[in-house]
């Protein structure tokens, strides 16, 4: 047995001729057992138990013992943590980009922290998680804000598992189910949406379409696209930063996720650019390199504002994208940011018969099938692949002549 068990309702004297037990000064108040026993750290821990429960003592201790065999021991204290504590520790372990963990940080902070925060770990089951998924649903975020929210939830309850201060993940139990994704499919814009909203931006601004719609990139890839990026001659583009907020200051960052990339350059795409740069030639930036305090870094992007600062997301956002959509007559909803061109360019190569493989690499995707069912829908249909792959090799239909030679039709 790990420990031992004290019965403080009684205590044992002993005299020269016998040993007795005699009631204690706490006789029938109170727990009447302690079960004790040392753990792995030298400390003394215990739990206690009421009249009539010393076989439910002597099981928890034998199971203490077993899980210490095992190495499957959890210290009973150590689950008393709140979310909110471990939550700020798990947060400072953190080893990605500081935008992304300026990100979870908020979210953590204003979803997750004043719902869940003062509840000790141990103390969690299930229900809990289903009633504050349920209270982001009633505080109306978007499905997919409120996965992303619970995921980080759930990586917060999965460390604490790994930590050894809880037995399981609350959000991984069979009743707990994430927040679904909204079943609604991607909508490409026209080829004359993406022109009329390109009509309608300030003459500044408007040749930044071309690399979002003709080569894929993310808004904050082609705020950081610099001449030293294009090249004409190769035909390809090179998508090596972008500029990133971190606390509404500008850094410059890789790509997202890390991954630099090669994309095909269009021509028209390059004339366009050969021209802006004409009329609003390259602004020699310098910002840090993907923190606050980061090496300074330089480099001539072709698009900056008319103060020759780096382009801020927010302020475009507001003051140039969205008044331009309201000029294009383009129904402001949430497909209509300026992802809504990367979503074009996707839709131009799988009509055009480029693989997913090939689009995910262009597109900057860490895994193709993200991209497979980001795009399914806008692929040819296969029995649309199958009659052109057929028609392609044979050529037109096949007709067999009557005359010399040939035995007659029927005979």
């Amino acid at each position: 047995m790990a420990g031992h068990i004290q019965d403080r309702w009684y205590k044992t004297e002993s005299t020269d001729v016998k040993t007795t037990r005699a009631k204690t000064d706490r006789h029938g108040t109170g727990m009447r057992y302690r079960a004790r026993y040392i753990g792995p750290d030298g400390t003394e821990k215990s739990k206690s138990f009421p009249d009539k429960q010393k076989r439910q003592a002597d099981q928890w201790l034998a199971q203490i013992e077993t899980d210490m065999s095992r190495g499957d021991y959890i210290d009973p204290d150590a689950g008393k943590v709140t979310f909110e504590q471990y939550a700020i520790k798990w947060m400072a372990t953190q080893m990605t980009d500081p935008a992304t963990r300026e990100s979870v940080e908020m979210r953590l902070r204003l979803h997750a922290i004043p719902h869940l925060g003062q509840r000790p770990l141990a103390s969690f089951n299930p229900t809990h998680v289903r009633l504050w998924i349920r209270a982001l649903e009633d505080a109306g975020l978007s499905p997919a804000y409120r996965r992303g929210i619970f995921a980080h939830v759930s990586t917060v309850f999965t460390a604490a598992v790994e930590d050894r201060l809880i037995r399981a993940n609350p959000c991984g139990a069979r009743s707990v189910k994430a927040p679904r994704l909204d079943p609604r499919k991607v909508k490409p814009w026209s080829a004359d949406r993406v022109m009329a909203v390109r009509a309608a931006l300030p003459d500044r601004y408007r040749a930044l379409v071309e690399p979002a719609a003709g080569c894929g990139l993310r808004q904050g890839e082609v705020f950081g696209l610099a001449v030293d990026d294009v090249d004409p001659i190769g035909g390809v583009l090179h998508v090596v930063r972008q500029v990133k907020l971190l606390h509404a200051r500008p850094v410059f960052a890789p790509p997202k996720g890390g991954k630099e990339r090669d994309v095909p350059l269009p021509d028209s795409v390059a004339r366009a650019l050969t021209a802006h740069s004409k009329t609003h030639p390259a602004a020699e930036i310098t910002l840090p390199w993907k923190t606050l305090n980061g090496p300074l870094v330089t480099a001539r992007l072709i698009f900056s504002s008319p103060e020759g600062l780096s382009l801020n997301r927010n302020r475009f956002n507001h003051r140039v994208w969205k008044p331009a959509l309201r000029a294009a007559a383009v129904p402001a909803s949430r497909d209509s940011g300026t992802h809504a061109l990367r979503h074009f360019y996707a839709s131009v190569l799988l009509d055009a018969g480029e693989s997913i493989k090939a689009l995910s690499e262009f597109l900057g995707h860490h895994d193709p099938g993200f991209t497979l069912r980001t795009y399914t829908h806008l692929m040819p249909a296969s029995e649309t692949r199958t009659r052109t792959a057929v028609d392609r090799v044979f050529g037109a239909e096949l007709q067999v002549p009557d005359g010399p030679g040939t035995a007659p039709q029927g005979s």
